[in-house]
This record gives structure tokens, C-alpha cells and sequence, in this order.
């Protein structure tokens, strides 16, 4: 049922957009002789708070009037006299007879139509800068979830020139995907005919991710041009899976089987590989003495087992290791050219598809400036080609997005979150023509990535571990405590705010995607760093924070979460925990807090929650600026623990349906209108940055500084 709230007309409008005609370097600028400060003041203005055009006079006096849509969430237009109903702005009725005048040409034109304005006995008092910027006030939808769509942004940025990523394609992603899900095949059989072993498990998912920290290829997805090429990630995956893949048995009689096809797989290899005299002649002496103790050996109990396979493993594996390194080498190397010819595949069939719409590639931009911006979300060089049609088929609390056979499903609640953050963030698409399409992609992406379509019946699947995400309950807390306005590791499908960071910047853009971590400048903000378990992109991570708290003199902080491994230590958490830069630390312990689900978008409600199998290190970097203002106090940090306790987000959401509002969140109802409270509230109502949009209807990242419109911190 729609709520009919008119829209009165202000007495004065800005002009959001731009006319086309508009020269922005031709206006001359009020402040011409003032010294600017490079950093943006205030709080970044929200272009989606400007109201649309009034209604003409004329179609006032015909009785046409302009409300709210709460179901559709958009403006129409009712006329009172006639009862019709438009979402499109009327036309203007002719002023003159058509039946004896049909063409308008014989009736002189009538005087202009103006309103009278009626004297008031209050005196004029200017309007404050809140309602200059935003105008009149009004309907502000607010979007329910396991989110803050509505937080802004205390992150400022350098301003960075736009990607050479070609826009999302349906085609073009399931062509990706196809040859993705070949090479993860093909994986799979290398390792098995030349190791005779299975494809370690989510190693593949790793390489992708420990390849992507040095690429410098041109697709968002393929590794194509790293150094060096053969990954020590997956070597090492590989070599820990030789002769056998070890795991930590239930039961003794487990664990004399495993020691037993260990000593066998051993002796194996060794036969079968041209190995050195000696190398063979120490592990066949190994493997007898092991088989010896086997037979002559009663009643051992399960230390021992476990002690003698830690002991045959440590006479045998230096020269399994030294026999089979070539062939694992082999894996590697085979793995990493097949991906670069399908990157190349890819981008002639890229290519091919832009001349078929001719559209020209850019030349390369490589912009550096120090110029300092509100963060946007990541921008293209390149147009967008038209896109094909993408099936939508509602299915009780899913949706299904078809595309050429191909069904991927997400929850409708998460459906409505993708649309709230594509109407921030895409500026390309104001009609939602091409919002389908692009979900679709977005979803093929992250389902090919994480190499199984997420659904019911693969919640279980492991890979869900570099999708999993923090409770509700500590976002909020951190954002509360700690300014906490940014995720560096997040996805359009798992965010709270909307801004983050994720790993595709080519299809998670259009949803508030500020693109890779890893390419991020901050120089001032708070955030929140949980990267997926990849030793190369944690380490490398760490290293990057490092960078920016050292070069940045404005107030920057990290709160860093990790998993509490310690046999062995990963680098990256040696290096977290003796930075210059911590301010604290503590740690979580294991099953004494959750994780929400990889798989949230197409989960109920009562599956999201995991207890964690292991403990959870925080860290606090922050520079002097950060620490003066976040510092981890007892107090706050008492509460985030607090936040991290089992159970708590189920208490919060209790709480919500037994209370209409929510402490500590601005997304208190599914609708809010917008109150003429004070300046600083309206002002902060959106995060969204100040753009200014060219000819072609994109965005313009050298006009996004606030200082050249004068906004300055109130």
C-alpha cells in the first residue's frame, strides 16, 4: 500500500545534475583568492538527498499533484480531478480547442502563468547550510538487515584514475567461468596422475588468491602475469599431501592404518620415481624397520602410532621431497600457463565484443595525484556495452537469475541490499536497466571463485571459510566505539557498510566496491581488517597497513582480525603482533564466539550463525592521529568483546522485534522520513560522495573534492 506524502516545491532549487551545456572550469569560483586546505572538510553530501524537478505550475492547475511511492520506492503522480495515476511526469494539456486547432498554430500564445506569492507576515530568515545543500526535506528509505546501509564515511583517500576493467558482461563472465571451472579440472587430474594424489583441498581457491597479490595481468579473475611463476603456495600444498594426506585420526586403530599407508605410499614413490641410490636406500631401510614394528608390536597405544609416524615422516620426507620436486614443479608451472592463455582468450573475445558495438579502448591512465578525496567507489575508462536480458524468476523468499541455462539464486532481502547500494554507487544506470544483468555476474563470480553455486545444499562446503563474515553485534560495537566506517575485506553480498573493499573490482563496483585493499590509499579513516586465511595476502596486508600508518600524518586505524593459529605462527600474525603501529591486542578464545556464514545471502536466518572452531586475534594498529581519537580503552574494548559473545546476535534481534527502534544503528525501520532536525544530522544523513557527472553521464573523480564547493566542517 503506497503512502501518499506531497512533495511541496521549494523556493529555491539546485540544479543536480548538471545540464550537459554545463562547463564546470567556465564557473568562476567564489573562493578565487582563498587558500583551500587539500583535505576535505565535514562530511561527504549525498547526491541521492537532492530532490527531483517540481511539477510545472501548469500541471498544478490541472490538478496534478506528486507523491511517494513506499512500495516502489520512487516518486508518481496522481491528479485529483481525473483520479489517473502516472509514474512518468505528465504531459502539459494543449491551450487551445484540438478539433478546430489541432496543430496549435492559429491560437495566439497566451500569457505566462505565474503564481502570486502571498505576503508573509514573518520576516525572510535565510536557510542554513543544511537546507542549501539538501533543500526541502524528504522520504528517506531505510533498507532492514543484517546491515548499516546508512553510516557515512570518515575515509578520505588520494584520488586514483579510473580502472581499464571492461564492464560486467553476461557473456563474457560465463565464458570466464567456464574456462575458470576447466582449470580447476584440470588441476585436479594433473595432481593425480603425476602425484598420485587428489587436488588439495581449497588449495586452488588459495592460489587464486596468493597469485592475485603480485598480478598485474589484465583479468580481474585469470592470473596472467605474475613473478615468479611457479606459486609457493600451491608447491607447498602439494608437497604436504606427499605420499599421503595426513590427518589427526579419532581412533588407534586409525591411526596404525594411517601409519601404515604412509610407510606403503613412501616405498611407492620411491620405486616409481628415478630417485637417488641413497635417498631410496634410506627410505626402504625406514619403511621396513616401520612394517617390523608393526608386526612385532601389541597393545600400542595411540601416542605411539603418532610417534612413529612423526619419526618415519622426518627420515623420509627430505627425500621424498628432493624425488618428486620436478614433478611438482610441473604442476605449478602447467596450472599458471594454462591461466595465462585463457586470459587471453578472454580479452580477444572482450575485444572482439567491443568492436562488434563499437566502442574504441581507451588508452592506458596512469594518473598519480596527491589530491585528497571522499572515497567513491571504483571507476571505468572504458564505456558499457549493451547487455544482454538476464531472467528474473521470483520464487518465494529467493530469487532466480537465468542466463543462458544457468540459474544462480539469492535471497530477496539481499536482492533489495544489492539494489540500495547500486542506487548509491552506479551512476551509469539511474533506470535500473541493466541491474539484472549485473547481479547475475556478480553472483557467477564469487559462485565460479569459491568453485561450488552456493545454495542449501552446499552450506557445509569449507570454502565458505574466505566468505565468512563478523556478527551484527560487532559492527555495530566497532562503529559505536570506534568510528569503524569501511570493511578492507568484504563482498556486495556479505558488507555492512557501504563502503568496502573486496577482490573483483570490474562486477562489485556498481554495489560500493572501493575495489582491491591492496590498491587502496587511505589517509585518514577507521577500518576493519578481516582477510580471508591466504599467508601471502595477509602478510601482504599487514605490510600495506604498515605503509599507510607510517606515511599518513592524519588521525588512520585498523582494527585487525585473524585466526589464533600457532603450530606453526603465520608470518603475517608474527609480523601484526610485533608492528610498531599495535596499540593493543587480544584474543578471542575458540567455540566462545561466532562467525556469520559465507553463504548468507541464500541461507534462513536460523543457519547463519557458526561457532568458531578456533581462536580470533585483534589487533589495534593506529598512528598517533588514530590512537587520540579510537584508542582501544578498556571500556570499548570490554564492549567488543561483549559484541563477540555467542548468542549476542540473537539477543539484538529479540530485542528488535520487541522494540521498533535499535540503539546504536540508523536502520531502525524498514521506511523513515526524514526529520528537519539539526544541520550536522542532516548534513551526515549519507555517507555518498559529492559528484559531478560529465557528457557521458559518469563520474568525474577530479571534482569530487569537497573544498571546491566551499563545504567546510561545521
Amino acid at each position: 500500500m503506497n503512502e501518499e506524502i506531497e512533495i511541496k516545491p521549494p523556493e529555491e532549487r539546485p540544479i543536480w545534475p548538471p545540464t550537459e551545456s554545463l562547463n564546470i572550469n567556465s564557473i568562476p569560483s567564489p573562493h578565487i583568492n582563498v587558500t583551500m586546505p587539500t583535505t576535505p572538510q565535514g562530511t561527504p553530501v549525498n547526491i541521492s538527498t537532492f530532490p527531483e524537478y517540481d511539477l510545472p505550475p501548469e500541471l498544478s492547475q490541472q490538478g496534478w499533484r506528486k507523491f511517494w511511492s513506499k512500495r516502489e520506492n520512487r516518486p508518481y503522480f496522481w491528479n485529483k480531478q481525473t483520479g489517473e495515476s502516472l509514474w512518468e511526469m505528465p504531459l502539459i494539456k494543449p491551450q487551445f480547442d484540438p478539433i478546430t486547432d489541432p496543430l496549435g498554430i492559429c491560437h495566439p500564445p497566451g500569457p505566462p502563468i505565474s503564481v502570486p506569492l502571498v505576503p508573509s507576515p514573518i520576516p525572510i530568515i535565510k536557510r542554513r547550510p543544511s537546507e542549501e545543500i539538501g533543500g526541502p526535506q524528504i522520504k528517506k528509505f531505510v533498507l532492514a538487515g543484517p546491515w548499516d546501509l546508512d553510516i557515512p564515511t570518515n575515509v578520505i583517500i588520494l584520488e586514483r584514475s579510473p580502472c581499464n576493467y571492461m564492464h560486467s558482461h553476461p557473456e563474457i563472465e560465463a565464458y570466464r567461468c567456464s574456462l575458470l571451472a576447466k582449470l580447476r579440472h584440470s588441476y585436479q587430474e594433473v595432481c593425480h596422475s603425476r602425484g598420485s594424489i587428489d587436488a588439495p583441498k581449497d588449495s586452488f581457491n588459495r592460489w587464486l588468491m596468493e597469485r592475485k597479490v603480485i598480478d598485474t595481468g589484465i583479468d580481474p579473475l585469470l592470473p596472467s602475469n605474475c613473478y615468479p611463476e611457479i606459486s609457493l603456495s600451491m608447491y607447498k600444498e602439494i608437497m604436504n599431501d606427499i605420499p599421503i594426506k595426513l590427518v589427526r585420526p579419532k581412533f588407534t586403530g586409525d591411526a596404525r592404518k594411517q601409519l601404515s599407508r604412509y610407510a606403503e605410499a613412501a616405498k611407492k614413490i620411491m620405486e616409481s620415481r628415478n630417485a637417488e641410490a641413497e635417498s631410496r636406500k634410506v627410505v626402504k631401510w625406514n619403511v621396513d624397520e616401520t612394517f617390523q614394528w608393526l608386526r612385532k608390536t601389541v597393545g600400542a597405544t595411540y601416542d605411539d602410532f603418532q610417534d612413529r609416524l612423526a619419526h618415519l615422516k622426518s627420515q623420509c620426507q627430505p627425500h621424498l621431497t628432493e624425488t618428486v620436486k620436478p614433478s611438482v614443479e610441473g604442476i605449478c608451472l602447467k596450472i599458471y600457463n594454462h591461466s595465462s592463455e585463457y586470459a587471453k582468450k578472454i580479452r580477444e573475445k572482450t575485444l572482439i565484443l567491443l568492436k562488434e558495438q563499437n566502442i574504441e579502448m581507451p588508452a592506458p591512465l596512469n594518473i598519480t595525484s596527491s589530491r585528497k578525496v571522499w572515497c567513491y567507489p571504483v571507476q571505468f575508462a572504458i564505456a558499457c556495452p549493451r547487455l544482454p536480458v538476464v531472467e528474473y524468476i521470483p520464487d518465494r523468499d529467493q530469487v532466480m537469475l537465468r542466463f543462458q541455462g544457468d540459474t544462480l539464486a539469492i535471497n530477496t532481502s539481499h536482492l533489495q541490499k544489492l539494489e540500495h547500494l547500486y542506487r548509491h554507487s552506479c551512476f551509469d544506470d539511474k533506470k535500473f536497466e541493466l541491474f539484472i544483468a549485473r547481479v547475475w555476474v556478480m553472483l557467477k563470480r564469487y559462485a565460479t571463485f569459491l568453485g561450488v553455486n552456493p545454495s542449501l545444499n552446499t552450506a557445509n562446503a569449507d570454502c565458505q571459510d574466505t566468505q565468512a563474515s563478523l556478527p551484527v553485534t560487532v559492527f555495530e560495537c566497532m562503529q559505536r566505539m570506534f568510528g569503524v566506517s569501511f570493511e578492507c575485506f568484504a563482498s556486495p553480498l556479505n558488507c555492512y557498510f557501504k563502503q568496502y573493499c573486496s577482490a573483483f573490482a570490474d562486477c562489485d563496483s556498481y554495489f560500493g566496491s572501493r575495489g582491491p585493499f591492496l590498491q587502496l590509499k587511505p589517509v585518514s579513516g577507521s577500518f576493519e581488517a578481516h582477510p580471508p586465511y591466504s599467508e601471502e595476502l595477509m602478510e601482504s596486508s599487514v605490510d600495506h597497513m604498515e605503509r599507510l600508518l607510517n606515511d599518513s600524518p592524519e588521525p588512520l586505524s585498523f582494527i585487525v582480525f585473524m585466526p589464533d593459529y600457532r603450530e606453526p605462527t603465520p608470518n603475517a600474525l608474527l609480523r601484526l603482533e610485533s608492528s610498531q603501529f599495535k596499540k593493543k591486542q587480544v584474543i578471542v578464545p575458540a567455540y566462545e564466539h561466532e562467525y556469520r556464514h559465507g553463504f548468507q545471502h541464500v541461507l534462513n536466518r536460523s543457519e547463519l550463525n557458526i561457532r568458531s572452531s578456533h581462536g580470533t586475534v585483534i589487533v589495534w594498529l593506529q598512528n598517533s592521529g588514530g590512537y587520540q581519537r579510537w584508542g582501544p580503552t578498556e571500556e570499548r574494548v570490554e564492549g567488543l568483546l561483549e559484541a563477540f559473545r555467542p548468542g549476542r546476535e540473537r539477543e539484538r534481534d529479540r530485542q528488535e522485534l520487541l522494540s521498533p527502534t535499535r540503539q546504536g544503528s540508523t536502520s531502525d525501520n524498514k521506511e523513515n522520513m526524514m526529520s528537519p532536525a539539526s544541520d550536522s544530522e542532516n548534513f551526515s544523513s549519507h555517507e555518498e560522495e559529492l559528484l559531478v557527472t560529465d557528457k557521458d553521464n559518469t563520474v568525474n573523480p577530479s571534482l569530487l573534492s569537497l573544498t571546491e564547493v566551499g563545504v567546510t566542517a561545521t
